[in-house]
């Protein structure tokens, strides 16, 4: 009995008493009026531009501040130890003035220029591989992905000097390749294996909805991975890609070790020559820092069109 009279209290509370957001509902639909602004959530303002703008100065000075730190560090060493810097004798080696008032590169803007195509095949041959070794892992053939798997564990955990003996040493007499070409395949296949990565993270990072609607769609697996998943894949993945280029341009200097006249062989050369260590390396150093530099400066353009585009 007592039992019966509490579950019958209970009900009756529950049917008299509405909750609190059906009211509120309701009396919404009854009025047919909308909320005022004041109370509708608003996105966070963006920080104007001249915040925006102060940071970037901000971090610029930073970063100017700290590259002078390190030359006025190496400034006092090199003057405790006596050396005497002589800047005059290296600018002949960058570049020299013809006599008919032109100017003409030196060893060093030679060795640049040769570090700069080292970079562009190495590059392009990577994404080609990284590209199909990311494929590999993500098809349904387990021979593709045993042979992707092994690519990848291989080269990443294998040091560089050594795949660049091997392709020079071992593979360029049997494929009859040059210096150039032998240089450019291993810095490609090293590169390509982490780029493999980087890509097959971009592919998973592709929301599984849009597969499902490009298979509603009547599209096929190639058109899918050009029309839909790549280019997606592709913004999720460029700043990891910009790092990876960087490590590119510094590991290209390697392939000075097989006799190659890029940048790093031309110094080499040159400070053997004349005896300026120092000039000669910091010299090297910065221009290998401009030019990483521009590619990332080049790399974020790119990655903010991306963002602005999708």
């Amino acid at each position: 009995m007592l039992r019966h009279r509490m579950e019958n209290s209970r009900h009756g509370r529950d049917r008299s008493a509405p909750s609190h957001a059906t009211g509120n509902r309701s009396a919404r639909d009854a009025s047919g009026s909308t909320p005022p602004a004041s109370q509708v959530p608003q996105p966070p303002p963006s920080p104007p531009k001249s915040r925006a703008l102060l940071a970037v100065l901000g971090d610029v000075a930073r970063y100017c501040g700290l590259m002078g730190a390190l030359a006025w560090v190496t400034l006092r060493g090199t003057a405790a130890s006596g050396y005497d810097w002589q800047w005059h004798r290296l600018w002949r080696h960058l570049f020299t003035a013809g006599g008919d008032g032109g100017f003409r590169a030196g060893p060093l803007l030679d060795g640049l220029g040769v570090t700069l195509q080292v970079v562009a095949a190495s590059l392009a041959l990577a994404l080609l591989a990284g590209l199909l070794a990311a494929l590999l892992r993500q098809s349904g053939s387990r021979v593709g992905r045993a042979l992707a798997v092994i690519y990848v564990e291989t080269v990443r955990n294998t040091p560089l000097l050594i795949q660049l003996f091997v392709v020079y040493f071992v593979l360029a007499p049997v494929l009859g390749l040059g210096r150039f070409a032998a240089g450019v395949l291993a810095l490609s296949l090293f590169e390509g294996a982490y780029i493999a990565e980087i890509l097959r993270a971009g592919i998973l990072s592709v929301p599984t909805g849009q597969w499902e609607a490009s298979r509603s769609l009547g599209m096929d697996v190639p058109g899918t991975y050009m029309e839909v998943v790549l280019p997606q894949a592709a913004r999720t993945a460029l700043p990891p890609l910009t790092g990876q280029l960087v490590s590119l341009v510094k590991d290209s200097s390697l392939v000075s070790t097989i006799a190659l006249h890029d940048l790093a062989m031309q110094a080499q050369a040159v400070a053997a020559d004349t005896f300026l260590v120092f000039e000669v390396w910091f010299l090297v150093a910065g221009m290998y820092l401009a030019l990483t530099l521009s590619l990332s400066a080049l790399a974020q353009l790119l990655e903010r069109r991306l963002r602005y585009e999708f």
